[in-house]
């Protein structure tokens, strides 16, 4: 059976979402926010590593960028930000829709449920502080179920 990873179009189908992606929240003025003192210049290329290894793909976040904990530590000690995470959805599902992902398809079912539960879940635990992420932490897999052990 064909993974996420393979049905997106792999490295190349997944860097264009997260350019699509990246660039829908840069022009949201909540989502934005996120990004006001900068980010990796390499950002977008990071980004769809990630998702690769995520939903099916090599491991090239985790050989060549950081692990979990990395990751979440970025995202972490920022309070809560409901509103955020609801816009950068929606960004999310637009950008589904940039690249050519089909409505009530599948795969977008797919995507869609695995950024809303990172957004909502992983990358929102730690809203108190960066130090509280514990050292570790892999990337949780993603596929066609869901959420995988």
């Amino acid at each position: 059976m064909q993974t996420v990873y393979e049905a997106v179009g792999r490295d190349e189908g997944l860097l264009r979402l997260a350019e699509a992606w990246h660039s829908r929240v840069m022009e949201d003025e909540v989502v934005s926010h996120a990004f006001s003192q900068g980010f990796h210049p390499q950002h977008v290329e990071r980004l769809a590593a990630y998702w690769a290894e995520a939903l099916g793909g090599p491991t090239t976040f985790s050989d060549s960028y950081g692990d979990e904990t990395s990751v979440v530590r970025i995202h972490s000690g920022n309070g809560l930000h409901e509103e955020m995470d609801r816009r950068a959805i929606a960004c999310f599902d637009q950008a589904l829709t940039d690249v050519g992902i089909p409505d009530h398809s599948t795969l977008r079912s797919a995507l869609h449920d695995y950024f809303t539960w990172a957004t909502t879940t992983t990358m929102s635990r730690y809203h108190q502080s960066a130090d509280d992420v514990p050292d570790g932490l892999r990337i949780p897999h993603w596929s066609w179920d869901g959420l995988q052990d």
